[in-house]
């Protein structure tokens, strides 16, 4: 029988922790929008990266999508210097972490 697992996303189902799948996901997003802006300021990847401080093989591989590239650092200050108005949001958990962590804990026999 095949355990079907539900993944809120593809970095959720491929990383380890929660802490890992947070992180690429925020990095991804971010280099979607950041190659899109240069996508539609029709700018070469030699104009993109004078614009970011960065050189043309850093912009490809932005361009590729190699996350495990870029923190998530780097790709705030790439957005910014595009004039995009990058920004982190937080969601408050409806359980606290402590009362999640216990109903998880194994039960010893």
């Amino acid at each position: 029988m095949t355990d079907n697992q539900r993944f809120t996303s593809v970095w959720d189902a491929i990383e380890d922790t929660p802490q890992e799948a947070a992180s690429l996901r925020a990095r991804s997003h971010l280099m979607m929008n950041i190659a899109e802006a240069i996508r539609v300021q029709g700018l070469t990847q030699a104009q993109a990266a004078a614009l970011f401080g960065v050189t043309q093989p850093r912009i490809s591989d932005l361009a590729r999508g190699k996350v495990a590239l870029f923190s998530l650092d780097a790709l705030m200050d790439m957005a910014a210097a595009a004039g995009m108005a990058p920004a982190i949001t937080v969601t408050v958990p409806k359980v606290p972490a402590a009362r999640r962590a216990r109903k998880r804990a194994p039960a010893h026999a």
